[in-house]
């Protein structure tokens, strides 16, 4: 059964997502445009475009797309009735959706470059942890070897155990982070 902390992980751990409250519901938005919000009865709703709320519907029996004011908004299922993986797709799809258009191919270049050859960011740190490193430029050991651990902790998605894993890598190499 996926939760509403599991979706807040997942959500915060998207670029300049911040969480809030609309009508009473635990809300997520990107920029000030809401993308996923959960009502105090269990159902979360997914800000998706037309083809994504039909897909949505298609994958998930008990879920439904939402028409507001004559229009289709998207796709509303009860957190018990969905898994984590099919959830966090779910999520990420209404954060591209709402998302400005230049943070978006923002993230996902930073996502294609992890696949690239030249950077050497330990797999250990996380996907939210190699997001926020990539999407500051920062593609190498070398490059975060250069910042200190109060500003890798200001990144978004990057945590304790991220700097953890990156300072003890550096030091394996013989080098630290600035202090």
């Amino acid at each position: 059964m996926t939760t509403v902390v599991h979706l807040r992980a997942y959500a915060m751990a998207l670029p300049e997502v911040e969480e809030g409250t609309d009508r009473g519901r635990v809300a997520f938005s990107v920029r000030g445009k809401g993308f996923v919000s959960v009502a105090k009865d269990g159902h979360v709703l997914l800000r998706l475009p037309q083809d994504e709320t039909e897909a949505a519907a298609a994958a998930h029996a008990t879920g439904e797309g939402v028409i507001r004011a004559g229009r289709p908004i998207g796709f509303r299922v009860l957190l018990a009735d969905i898994n984590g993986k099919d959830l966090n797709a779910l999520v990420r799809a209404s954060w591209f959706s709402r998302a400005p258009k230049q943070l978006a191919a923002s993230l996902a270049a930073a996502e294609a470059s992890a696949d690239e050859p030249g950077g050497d960011l330990p797999a250990g740190i996380g996907r939210p942890a190699t997001r926020a490193l990539l999407g500051a430029g920062l593609k190498t050991l070398d490059q975060v070897a250069q910042r200190t651990q109060r500003e890798l902790l200001a990144m978004h998605g990057v945590g304790p155990k991220a700097v953890r894993i990156l300072s003890e890598t550096l030091e394996q190499r013989g080098t630290s982070l600035r202090e």
